[in-house]
């Protein structure tokens, strides 16, 4: 297994790999760099030396090489600076005949960047290895070891003499196989086990390569995986070769049926742990994931929608959904549990539904277990939030259509307006409304949770989705501004729901000027929303002229008189499906400002004005056709 045939082509997204060469003061950084240029050792170098390009050819992978080197002066460490964060991988010298060299790597260069926050691999390199003091020999790994354990940005060790020409095309062959194929994203070090997104990645692989879906890779199945990856066959001796090799170490890695899955994650486990990287790195790369262990970019395809467009799963998507609901759904309850969840997900890199806005968006039973509506719900608002981040996901779990098929880019509002009808599966409803309005308690319980008495302020933007169809996101009052400042942030909005507590005169004054303040904002930017009031807790007394207060201004503005609701007494009014039903018909609800008004009224007369103008301009030119006509009749008659 995994006989590669690197050296042909670069497989690799990167045009070039940029290595910078630092370190104490003569401990043979510009020697190491000349030599392994020109294979001649320099008698006399510069002090630093200008950017040195490596042959491409001279390592399998064909990545040209840039080497940096720096100067050691102190008044020089702002540019040395600006070069290490500009670096792919850094290689640190020491020399191997002063000890205080080394010592200097932790004391100084190592921590420097940290401070820097140069977050790339690290080769530390013993240069003139042929001037150690033979009585103090020590193994490199007896030196590096604390130091490795302290700074695991280290990547590799390695000893050079540049004068007797030992290892030094081995440093940058290190260096740059530290970018191109890294430990870091693989392997954790510490524990000495597969980091937990490969160990996902390579899962994904397996499931897709076990064509039979039995469980194990049979031998026509290892084969398979070999080509693919590798553009190579395997001997059937090699394919004895490699199950002998995990079954000695691993009794359940290999069973009747072929390479179990268990086996397939010891192997590669087995080449990291030799420092085969290159192996796991090309089989990643095979199956389309890059640096960070997701699938590459150009895997997914670009989705280009208006402002107020909004993206949908296809029927296609939906269906596939379900099936995998079923699948995973191991007990038959109807419910998938979190366990269940997780292990739906084990192929993403990790459950996309973790945090905001996903975990607290869904109806969940006791034990935390989402029915296949509320699945789907997830699914619907994760599409419209970040459609990419939903197809990549789909792809994850094993959607087996072109991923382009799965989602659909739904018609523009302003055209359902002229059409008087929206053709969305997926609506969006903003809620405003001040502090105790009740914005909270209406989400709750639009996912199924019991009413609280206590009181706890919503900070940031909150999401609550069901029935597939509809989604609820609430705005904190204080997050009204910051909504505002973006001159598209009505555009996503089917429409406006405005919440006040209909005991609270303070309460509704503040939800009639928020109502003001989005209905101006949407006729100034063209993205006029459907609005509803609701006054919620009903089961309160009014405050006193509430009813004329909130008529006067329903009417003024053109929209429906407020929907009394109880969430407290459970007592709705009908509310969510009076919402779906006024975002299904954009044209209507809409309320109208003073400004906007006028504005309206302004342009109307103007077109009345247009209209007059083009009339008697047309009476003009036929009255002058009539003249010439005339004339031209009279002319003949004489």
């Amino acid at each position: 297994m995994a006989k590669a045939t690197s050296g042909t082509v670069n497989p690799h997204s990167r045009t070039g790999v940029r290595i910078v060469v630092a370190g104490d003061q003569g401990t043979g950084k510009s020697s190491l760099i000349i030599t392994a240029a020109a294979d001649n050792f320099p008698v006399n170098v510069l002090p630093v030396l200008p950017p040195t390009r490596l042959p491409e050819d001279l390592y399998p992978d064909r990545v040209p090489i840039t080497i940096i080197d720096t100067s050691s002066r102190a008044e020089d460490s702002d540019k040395v600076a600006e070069e290490l964060q500009r670096a792919d991988t850094v290689v640190l010298t020491y020399a191997c005949d002063r000890p205080e060299t080394l010592e200097n790597l932790s004391i100084f260069w190592l921590p420097h960047l940290r401070k820097l926050e140069v977050k790339v691999p690290v080769i530390v390199v013993g240069c003139k290895l042929d001037l150690r003091d033979e009585n103090q020999q020590v193994s490199l790994e007896q030196v590096m070891s604390p130091i490795m354990q302290q700074f695991r940005e280290i990547e590799t060790c390695i000893e050079c003499s540049a004068s007797r020409h030992i290892q030094v095309p081995e440093v940058f062959y290190y260096a740059q196989k530290a970018v191109l194929h890294p430990t870091a994203p693989l392997f954790d070090q510490e524990s000495q086990t597969l980091k937990p997104r490969c160990v996902r990645a390579l899962k994904r692989i397996f499931i897709l390569c076990d064509h039979d879906r039995d469980g194990a890779l049979s031998d026509a199945e290892l084969n398979d995986f070999q080509v693919k990856c590798f553009n190579a066959p395997l001997q059937p001796s090699e394919i004895v070769g490699v199950k002998k090799v995990v079954q000695e170490k691993l009794s359940e890695g290999v069973n009747e049926r072929g390479l179990t899955l268990t086996g397939f994650l010891f192997l590669h486990a087995l080449f990291i742990e030799k420092g085969r990287l290159e192996t796991t790195w090309t089989v990643l790369r095979k199956f389309g994931y890059n640096d960070d262990i997701k699938l590459a970019d150009d895997l997914i395809p670009p989705i280009k929608c208006a402002p107020d467009q909004s993206v949908e799963l296809t029927n296609e998507a939906v269906e596939f959904l379900r099936a995998i609901f079923d699948a995973f759904d191991g007990d038959g309850d109807g419910m998938l549990r979190p366990r269940e969840l997780e292990e739906l997900f084990s192929t993403a890199p990790e459950s996309p539904w973790t945090g905001i806005p996903y975990e607290d968006a869904a109806e969940k039973n006791a034990f935390g277990g989402l029915s296949l509506e509320a699945f789907l719900s997830e699914w619907a608002l994760m599409t419209l939030l970040n459609p990419t981040f939903s197809v990549e996901n789909l792809i994850y779990i094993g959607y087996p259509g072109d991923s382009s098929s799965a989602i659909r880019v739904t018609r523009r509002r302003r055209l359902d307006r002229k059409k008087q009808h929206s053709d969305r599966n997926v609506l969006q409803c903003f809620v405003f409304g001040p502090r105790k309005a009740g914005k909270s308690a209406l989400l709750n319980s639009f996912i199924g949770r019991p009413y609280s008495e206590s009181y706890n302020p919503t900070t940031e933007d909150r999401y609550a989705e069901n029935r597939k169809y509809l989604v609820l996101r609430e705005i904190p009052e204080d997050g009204v501004r910051k909504l505002l400042s973006n001159k598209e942030s009505l555009a996503s909005c089917d429409i406006a729901v405005f919440v006040h507590d209909r005991s609270d005169e303070s309460s509704w004054r503040t939800s009639s000027e928020l109502l003001v303040e989005i209905a101006s904002h949407g006729e100034d930017t063209g993205f006029e929303v459907p609005c509803l009031i609701v006054a919620a807790k009903d089961d309160l007394d009014s405050f006193p002229m509430a009813i004329q207060e909130s008529t006067r201004v329903s009417q003024d503005m053109g929209v429906e008189a407020p929907i009394p609701i109880s969430v407290k007494l459970g007592d709705f009014n009908s509310l969510f499906r009076k919402i779906v039903t006024a975002a299904e018909h954009p044209h209507l609800s809409i309320p109208e400002t003073e400004a906007g008004r006028s504005r309206k009224q302004y342009h109307r007369l103007i077109n009345r004005s247009l209209m007059a103008v083009s009339v008697g301009a047309a009476v003009v030119v036929v009255g002058l056709a009539a003249y010439r006509v005339y004339a031209a009749r009279k002319n003949a008659s004489g």
